[in-house]
């Protein structure tokens, strides 16, 4: 099935995750061209890869999932105030998705993996104290769910940028 140009797509529509709902509109080539940088981000992250229970880091996953916050800032700056800010632009959705779902997240786990990890013992690798943490599995299946919606944003991006129907 050949690709859809992106030049001749008029309206995008579809459901977004953390509260923000379904949208429906018009995505200019400015929209687009965010979407496609926001994209390439997303999934070339661990944010929207799985991460299997004997794999990874959670440090590692979250500090990825905290380095999205200055990425969309600067591609969202880049782009200017053509992608907007309101919740059915491009730019609206972005930071919607920062601080309804990744900043609840993040400000969730970050300090409770920080305390745990600031009681590791030099024998011990960073990997097999993470192992012994009594919420590591809570942690695992919190993010398995976070990647969920991530991987819809990421589709719905693919959707604006004209890559994906």
């Amino acid at each position: 099935m050949p690709k859809s140009d992106p030049a001749k797509i008029k309206k995008v529509s579809f459901s977004l995750p953390f509260s923000i709902g379904s949208v429906e509109w018009e995505a200019d080539p400015t929209e687009r061209k965010a979407a496609w940088s926001l994209y390439i981000e997303l999934i070339t992250r661990i944010a929207v890869q799985p991460l299997e229970t004997d794999q990874g880091l959670l440090r590692e996953a979250l500090t990825s999932l905290y380095n999205l916050f200055p990425v969309t800032r600067q591609v969202l700056k880049e782009a200017g105030p053509d992608v907007g800010a309101s919740r059915d632009s491009v730019g609206g959705i972005a930071i919607a998705v920062l601080n309804n779902g990744l900043r609840p997240f993040l400000a969730k786990w970050h300090p409770l993996l920080q305390t745990w990890e600031a009681q590791r013992l030099p024998p011990l690798s960073p990997k097999e104290h993470e192992c012994n943490w009594s919420e590591e599995l809570k942690l695992r299946t919190e993010l398995e769910s976070l990647r969920n919606d991530l991987e819809e944003y990421a589709n719905a991006l693919a959707v604006i940028a004209g890559v994906k129907e």
